[in-house]
């Protein structure tokens, strides 16, 4: 049993590693950023690795710096958190179905969904020969070690690395390209993809860039449920 255990998230890992190799190039970019923020901010270096080790939210992380150098005000920490991360809703509603059956595990999917994890758990195509749980599992699992050690590095290092990170974010859009397109590619009908652009572009417009994100996914949703039934007719019938 236990052979068989073993031989199944050896499979599933070497399914779910290439998947995460254009994260590893972002994240552990990143991650170093990240922890030479915080080492020449003043802090030592069990702070970015505790925060990416517990946190594990890239963009609140940066934000914490900031509130961990201010005054202590917990309900500002709790509410900027909160819209920072509250595209995370969506993420959970999205993958109700897929989380379904895969134990105990559960619990660290739902702690390590950050976006690009959501981008691979729910648009790779899985084998059927690989355990679907234990596929999620590696691909959060890497992506979490991907940025912890960045972090920790940057935060060790820091002081003595020097070089210019500007533009090591694209990195990130980039992949998030790559992922649309190749959803694009496999779906025949694009009902989907063109409504989640439009309302995208609209809600841009209306709202702006600094708040458009959250109006856009509401939006996204309430058409995306009310398209449900015409969307799953016209999948079945492809």
């Amino acid at each position: 049993m236990h052979t068989t255990q073993f031989s199944a998230c050896r499979r599933a890992l070497l399914r779910a590693f290439p998947y995460t190799i254009p994260i590893f190039a972002g994240f552990w970019f990143l991650g170093l950023t990240y922890g030479i923020y915080m080492n020449v901010s003043g802090f030592s270096f069990l702070y970015p690795m505790l925060m990416s080790l517990t946190i594990f939210a890239g963009s609140m992380e940066f934000v914490t710096v900031e509130l961990l150098l201010g005054a202590f005000n917990p309900l500002q920490a709790f509410a900027m958190t909160l819209m920072i991360n509250a595209r995370h809703l969506f993420y959970g509603i999205s993958m109700l179905d897929k989380f379904r059956g895969t134990g105990l595990k559960k619990l660290y999917l739902i702690f390590g969904m950050c976006d690009e994890s959501f981008s691979i758990n729910y648009t790779a195509s899985i084998p059927r020969d690989v355990d679907r749980g234990w596929f999620m599992f590696f691909v959060t699992l890497l992506n979490h070690l991907y940025w912890f050690s960045g972090s920790t590095l940057g935060g060790l290092f820091g002081s003595l690395i020097h070089f210019n990170t500007e533009g090591l974010d694209f990195v990130m859009t980039a992949m998030f390209v790559v992922i649309f397109i190749e959803q694009w590619l496999k779906d025949k009908r694009h009902t989907s993809a063109l409504a989640g652009t439009g309302i995208s572009l609209l809600c841009l417009l209306i709202f702006g860039p600094d708040n458009f994100i959250i109006p856009a996914m509401l939006a996204i949703l309430a058409a995306l449920t009310l398209l449900r039934k015409p969307l799953e007719k016209g999948a079945d019938s492809l």
